[in-house]
């Protein structure tokens, strides 16, 4: 019986050595490190720390996020000060991430408690009904540009834990109806493919200690020109006390300085 157990220990002390845990554990034996394994204080699945034993086991994405242009720095001050604010302006002017990157800052210092995500499907029909999967794996492809922002800003961990306890919410344009989205921050974004009734129901959904951020481009509609509302509504909004449109141009791109190039001409 003896000759057994011993033969289980030196195969699980050859297991825990292949995955690197003797070298992480620094200084303790080998009888203490296991201890401290079956005590809970590692887990064998954590691949990232077997790999870098420096790297935080929830390895945090913070980065500085700071603006490039007077357009940028006036966006990421509205969005600070202001309960709505619609970003006009070309595609790779930032207006997504930035939006993005403040929702994120607002939850985790407490100001919201969620971050609701809206974005028209298939042009504004809402025509996803076709696609395998519950309404969250039906939105998922559309709403891939926002998911990337988030991942800039969380880690994977924290950004599947947030959507599972409902502090991430994903919201089709056509379920917000009817709701009040109180203590939120809530991001519109792709708003040129939205009509101006659309558009109407969204903004007034807005409830007490929210922001509302509504992010397009008039000149990239998947719609007809008469059916976008997102330019009409700009231009109604402005003026109002709590509200602030910015408008962002070619200068404010910070992609590639081609997608500048390209805008002017095509």
């Amino acid at each position: 019986m003896g000759k057994r157990a011993s033969a289980k220990r030196q195969k699980a002390n050859a297991e825990l050595e292949a995955m690197g845990f003797f070298e992480e554990m620094g200084g303790k034996s080998r009888s203490e490190a296991r201890l401290y394994a079956i005590q809970g204080g590692w887990h064998p699945d954590d691949a990232e720390k077997v790999r870098n034993p420096n790297t935080p086991r929830d390895q945090r994405y913070q980065k500085n996020i700071k603006p490039r242009s007077e357009n940028q720095a006036r966006l990421m001050t509205a969005l600070e000060t202001k309960s709505l604010v619609c970003a006009l302006g070309p595609a790779g002017t930032g207006k997504t991430y930035l939006a993005i990157c403040k929702a994120v800052e607002a939850l985790q210092k407490g100001k919201v408690a969620r971050i609701i995500l809206s974005r028209p499907a298939v042009e504004a029909g809402e025509q996803i009904g076709f696609l395998p999967g519950a309404m969250e794996d039906k939105l998922a492809p559309y709403l891939r540009p926002l998911y990337d922002a988030l991942a800039d800003r969380l880690s994977p961990q924290q950004l599947k834990h947030m959507m599972a306890e409902g502090l991430i919410e994903i919201a089709p344009i056509g379920f917000m109806r009817g709701r009040t989205l109180n203590n939120a921050f809530v991001v519109i974004d792709e708003a040129q493919n939205c009509t101006y009734t659309q558009l109407k129901m969204l903004l007034t959904r807005l409830g007490w200690h929210s922001t509302m951020a509504v992010t397009g481009d008039p000149a990239q509609s998947d719609l007809l020109p008469s059916l976008s509302g997102l330019a009409q509504a700009a231009e109604k909004l402005q003026g109002l006390s709590d509200a602030e449109v910015i408008y962002l141009e070619g200068k404010d791109i910070v992609r590639h300085p081609l997608v500048a190039e390209m805008l002017d001409v095509l």
